[in-house]
């Protein structure tokens, strides 16, 4: 090759070099939907949709009048069917529908993880029954109300349950007396006294509200089938999304962080926001105590979440199973102490 040939190569490659660098770069998303679903447990992403926190955030990072809307849902099935429609950009709710939806995306174009917890929590199944003590007595005439038969995170903590009460594979033992019901449809419905509905498999604070009313008891503390604390709900995100737009990750997370330092800087203060955005009717100071519980955390570490994905693997829910806690987190979890 001449030495003017080498030139004009030399040349070519330094201007498409300079045309690349100078090329902007593609704009994030100028607006996102952010679902979540009923409860207390959901307190951060209220505080984040009350005060703003992540347009807050956004601005800083420097994608401004960023528009946000939320959206809620009662089950995570549902939420998932809208998030792979692109007609959500983040989704949050319990561990067993993230480990469905991961298993089902794994490396497809619209490939799901989560970008971190929310919160741990234990999840109680309680019964107006008198003559349910055990997981054993439970027959026909009983049905038990949980978000989504046989997908939602009390499901399959239901099934994790059955499995040590009846024996292996007979996970799914009760899943015949199981209907979808909303929490406070599921709650109205157990405390009516006059619904086939005689047990909800729930979450804070319904489960707690439900305790109050006499005749009302514990069956199952899903703490007691995970063998400890245990994350209730997560935030999740197509790759695609994560990829594509770093500083609304960036911005949500540090959000999600402001938001979980005010909970537990002031849980009086936390406890009032949650009444007043959510409308509950429940005295502050019941509230108050919920989410100061040493069995509560507003935390973005996960904690047993692998848990749920060998179970799950095991039964034949999901042909996938992870290696390690981390294959079904982005990076904004990894460095964590999780499980």
């Amino acid at each position: 090759m001449s030495l003017r040939k080498v030139a004009v190569f030399l040349s070519t490659l330094l201007a498409l070099g300079a045309a690349l660098t100078s090329a902007p770069a593609r704009a994030e998303l100028s607006e996102i939907r952010i679902a979540r679903q009923y409860g207390v447990s959901y307190l951060p992403l209220m505080l984040m949709q009350d005060q703003k926190l992540l347009e807050k955030h956004a601005a800083q990072l420097g994608v401004p009048n960023l528009k946000v809307s939320w959206v809620e849902f009662a089950g995570g099935n549902v939420m998932n069917d809208a998030l792979l429609s692109d007609s959500l950009q983040i989704a949050s709710g319990g561990v067993a529908p993230l480990v469905l939806l991961w298993a089902r995306t794994r490396g497809t174009p619209v490939e799901v993880k989560a970008l971190s917890a929310i919160n741990s929590m234990p999840l109680l199944l309680n019964t107006n029954n008198p003559t349910v003590k055990t997981l054993k007595d439970f027959t026909g005439k009983d049905k038990i109300a949980l978000p989504a038969a046989k997908v939602s995170i009390q499901a399959i903590t239901l099934q994790m349950a059955a499995e040590k009460a009846f024996g292996a594979g007979n996970q799914g033992q009760l899943d015949k007396y199981t209907v979808s019901l909303a929490h406070p449809d599921a709650q109205q419905a157990l405390l009516s006294g006059n619904s086939e509905v005689t047990a909800h498999f729930g979450s804070p604070p319904f489960q707690e509200q439900e305790l109050a009313h006499p005749g009302v008891r514990t069956v199952v503390n899903s703490y007691d089938v995970l063998g400890g604390k245990s994350t209730f709900n997560l935030v999740w995100c197509m790759t695609k999304f994560y990829q594509q737009n770093p500083k609304l990750v960036q911005a949500f997370m540090a959000a999600l962080d402001d938001a979980e330092a005010q909970i537990a800087r002031d849980k009086h203060a936390a406890a009032l926001a949650y009444l007043r955005i959510s409308k509950d009717k429940s005295n502050v100071a019941d509230i108050e105590k919920m989410i100061s519980s040493p069995d509560v955390a507003f935390t973005t570490t996960p904690e047993n979440t692998v848990k749920y994905a060998d179970f799950m693997a095991r039964t034949g829910l999901i042909k996938t199973k992870p290696a390690s806690w981390k294959d079904m987190f982005f990076p904004t979890a990894q460095s964590l102490q999780g499980s």
